[in-house]
């Protein structure tokens, strides 16, 4: 469960970083484009870490960083 989890957080990560290329390229939406690129990957990354949590509150404390940076 945890490792398939993990591996659809790395697909979804990058399939967001993909759909970011299919934004407007205007300036207005760099800002808007950087922040999803950098939030994607990063609730993937911060997954990751909470499975290596080194007991249950520690774990849920990194789960919650994780539903941070998806909202």
């Amino acid at each position: 469960m945890i490792s398939d989890l993990k591996e659809r957080y790395k697909k979804w990560a990058i399939s967001v970083v993909i759909m970011t290329r299919q934004l407007p390229s205007d300036p207005e939406f760099k800002a808007c484009r950087k922040q999803i690129v950098r939030s994607a990957p990063s609730a993937a990354a911060n997954y990751r870490a909470a499975c290596r949590g080194k007991s249950n509150p520690d774990f849920i404390n990194k789960l919650k960083i994780v539903e941070e940076e998806l909202d």
